[in-house]
């Protein structure tokens, strides 16, 4: 770009008006959550001197600040200037004015229409029996009847035209006062061009909108009948956008970083303690006053600083020379859709695609991803003995998946919606499937027996025992069902429960321990697995997730079987506890 020497006045500024639907192109389109940035191209021809370039129609949602003007050429951009096109509302139009005149000449001809009928009536009135010989009596009133009939029949149709005049003007000036076809395209760009010689250059405006947007959906169809990779995912973009201009046949790329304005690292404040007192609440709260007004401050001055630099039109940048030769940007079909990133991705829709100005969601298939997946069966029959079949599903592509609803399919048939949270390559997340009816369990009857023992201090103790039947109608096996249930935890010294079957034991803290508690740093002896029989083992709930704390294994009561359920075949379960204290004590919750 030029910006050397101011170029010597010239008498005439040659003015060049493009209206931006008809003369100018969008080449590419990026869009974000909430907003699109739009890059639109025009070529056009100036002579020597200074040109005004006036672009107008671009949309009423650009982000002022966000325009950026770019060229190719032998010109120097010196002005860039964005501006509002004045409303002008028309008070008449050529179809109100020939409805105006057919109105009024309808209206006179009704007029005399009425007249004639008035002159009918007087003119019959007039008549006197010795004037009229009683032979043409009869022929004056057929005449009388005859023409009162075409005149009635005459200001009938005059009356329904007239009607139906007075509808159409008022829909025409409904047209006038109401908002112009292209009233979302009332914004204006003013561009100052010098060009050392006349021909014709190119022109590039960038600019951010909102009332654009997209999120990710997904249909997962999973085939039971599979072994490897049993779940096909189908990654799609929800486009909506409704800017006032169409996209028509434009290259789209999708972002997933998020544009964020303001946002700063918070900061502490002092943070102080003393002895209670009046005078120290009152300066306290006083205190706690002044920090958030100046956080209030401290949080505008940044706003308004990041948005004016991250945005606007540069001076630096709309002065610089349109002398490189200009080279099309259509290598967008190189990668169809691609990834990248550690902290947000791209992705590039193959080929052209048109999103019209409708402000409808439009499906645009991003990737169809095949995918491992392990199935498991979780039912709590003390609840509910209803059978969830769910998918622990691993994101093997490089893809990273956005938080988005998903629309689950069981070989062939819709199940449930669903959601699938941000996943990044490498991670699973948990899919659930519905319910499967060829499991049944059966949660029997509970059984208890009350005993007592001690001779000077009695104690009572209840025995507590639950079956549960698992039947599996399916003809091959199944692995990985889990059965939740739990014991009452005691909240008083008195009252020890005890879980007798399956034989598990609370976790306790010992110097020998295996695994350190993250929460306390002691080291704490977990239980292991208990083998129930063959196929079924028992644990405590939260073994089997990361993170958890080895300290409060067993401490909430709520424990799991996970079972191996043969053909047509059926496993018992037997869950015992029991439930001391002192003779007499009136125990609640039992």
């Amino acid at each position: 770009m030029s910006t050397t020497e101011a170029p010597p006045p010239f008498e005439q500024t040659n003015v060049v008006d493009l209206t931006s639907v008809n003369d100018s192109k969008i080449v590419s389109v990026s869009l974000y959550s909430g907003r699109a940035e739009v890059t639109r191209s025009c070529k056009f021809a100036v002579q020597t001197g200074q040109n005004q370039v006036v672009i107008s129609g671009l949309p009423n949602v650009v982000d002022k600040q966000s325009l950026r003007v770019e060229g190719r050429g032998a010109a120097t951009i010196h002005d860039v200037a964005l501006s509002d096109i004045p409303v002008v509302v028309p008070s008449t139009s050529t179809t109100l004015e020939d409805l105006l005149s057919e109105k009024q000449l309808t209206q006179k001809s009704l007029d005399r229409t009425k007249k004639a009928i008035y002159s009918l009536e007087n003119y019959l009135l007039s008549l006197k029996v010795e004037h009229i010989g009683i032979v043409n009596i009869a022929a004056v009133m057929d005449g009388y009847e005859e023409s009162g009939q075409k005149l009635d029949a005459k200001c009938i149709d005059l009356g329904k035209k007239l009607s139906k005049i007075d509808e159409r003007i008022k829909e025409e000036r409904s047209k006038l006062s109401g908002p112009a076809e292209n009233s979302k395209l009332m914004l204006r760009a003013t561009i100052s061009v010098f060009a050392d010689t006349a021909g014709r250059v190119e022109i590039v405006l960038v600019y951010a909108v909102t009332q654009a947007t997209w999120n990710a959906a997904y249909d997962i169809r999973v085939d039971m009948q599979t072994k490897d990779e049993p779940v096909t995912l189908i990654y799609k973009a929800r486009i909506t956008q409704n800017t006032g201009e169409p996209w028509v046949d434009v290259p789209l790329i999708l972002e997933t970083a998020s544009p964020t304005f303001g946002l700063g690292i918070p900061r502490l404040s002092s943070w102080t303690v003393s002895t209670f007192s009046e005078s120290a609440l009152k300066a306290t709260a006083v205190l706690k006053t002044q920090s958030r007004i100046r956080d209030m401050r401290r949080s505008s001055l940044t706003q308004s600083t990041l948005l004016d630099i991250s945005s606007g039109v540069d001076q630096r940048s709309a002065e610089h020379s349109l002398e490189e030769e200009y080279t099309p940007d259509m290598n967008h079909r190189v990668l169809p859709v691609s990834s990248k990133g550690s902290i947000s991705a791209t992705f590039k829709v193959p080929g052209i695609i048109t999103i019209p100005n409708d402000g409808a969601v439009h499906n645009v298939t991003i990737v169809k991803l095949n995918l491992d997946a392990s199935m498991s069966w979780v039912t709590v029959p003390k609840i509910d003995t209803k059978v969830h079949l769910k998918a622990k599903i691993q994101n093997t592509s490089d893809y990273t998946l956005l938080q988005g609803p998903a629309s689950v399919y069981v070989n062939g048939s819709f199940i449930s919606r669903s959601r699938i949270p941000l996943v990044s390559p490498s991670e699973n997340f948990d899919c659930p499937l519905g319910l499967d009816p060829t499991i049944r369990v059966t949660y029997h009857p509970q059984t208890k027996k009350v005993s007592q023992s001690g001779f000077y201090s009695k104690t009572s103790t209840h025995v507590f025992s639950q079956r549960i039947t698992i039947f599996n109608s399916k003809s091959s096996a199944i692995t990985n069902f889990k059965v939740n249930d739990q014991i009452p935890v005691s909240q008083n010294s008195t009252i020890i429960v005890k879980l007798i079957t399956p034989s598990l034991t609370v976790a306790v803290a010992e110097p020998s321990a295996l695994l350190p508690s993250p929460s306390t740093g002691e080291e704490t002896r977990v239980s292991p697995p208990v083998n129930v029989s063959e196929g079924v083992i028992a644990q405590w709930e939260g073994a089997d997730e990361q993170g958890y704390d080895t300290q409060y294994l067993g401490r909430t009561g709520k424990f799991y079987w996970l079972c191996s359920v043969p053909p047509q075949g059926k496993v018992n379960l037997l869950l015992s506890w029991e439930v001391s204290a002192p003779l007499r004590t009136r125990i609640a919750g039992l």
